[in-house]
């Protein structure tokens, strides 16, 4: 949940990026590190592994104006796309205030896509979450792969309800990545000025 720091008159937001590994979460990251400006953005961390799989998050604070008189930074984290790391996954996960999923177009990743949304909504049931009330925003990535999967056969195993808004997206080009951010920033500024 969002943190209102009534004495420094500023709200801040956690945003997870979320999705199977190597979809290219920690791309969307970088690519918004790398154009915003040095003065709106903090440091950003990163681990990883040899082969630049994010093993724990990337953190970066991203300030993007005022609600009300109040500042408004936002917190980015990815979470570790492999299985193995679900520990760190739920420790990312708590006190979120919304969700970019990046979704996979690769043919052979549609099962790792759904099983990346099923472990997200477990994991968000654990910290008593409900995904129907969690701004969700679906990025659907590499769009510019041979043989990327239609838009709505991913959406179909990962959103068949067709709750969740979608993004089409080339991360490593920066297609759809500051659409997918100011999306999600906005759907969590909605829910939280409905909150109070």
């Amino acid at each position: 949940m969002s943190t209102i720091n009534f004495a420094a008159r500023e709200i801040n937001c956690k945003i997870v990026y979320y999705g199977p590994g190597v979809a290219g979460k920690t791309v969307n990251l970088k690519y918004v590190f790398s154009k915003v400006p040095e003065k709106l953005r903090g440091e950003m961390v990163s681990l990883e592994t040899e082969d630049e799989r994010t093993l724990f998050f990337d953190f970066m604070p991203l300030e993007l104006g005022s609600v009300q008189g109040f500042k408004t930074r936002f917190h980015l984290y990815t979470v570790p796309g492999q299985v193995f790391y679900n520990a760190s996954r739920k420790l990312i996960l708590r006190g979120v205030d919304g969700i970019v999923f990046v979704a996979d177009s690769a043919p052979e990743r549609l099962r790792a896509n759904a099983e990346s949304m099923r472990n997200l909504r477990e994991n968000l049931a654990e910290h008593g979450v409900d995904m129907a009330t969690l701004p969700i925003v679906l990025q659907i990535n590499k769009r510019d792969i041979p043989g990327a999967l239609p838009v709505e056969v991913i959406r179909s195993v990962i959103d068949p309800q067709k709750r969740l808004p979608v993004i089409e997206a080339e991360a490593i080009n920066g297609k759809g990545v500051f659409e997918s951010l100011k999306l999600a920033s906005k759907l969590v500024l909605d829910r939280l000025s409905k909150t109070g």
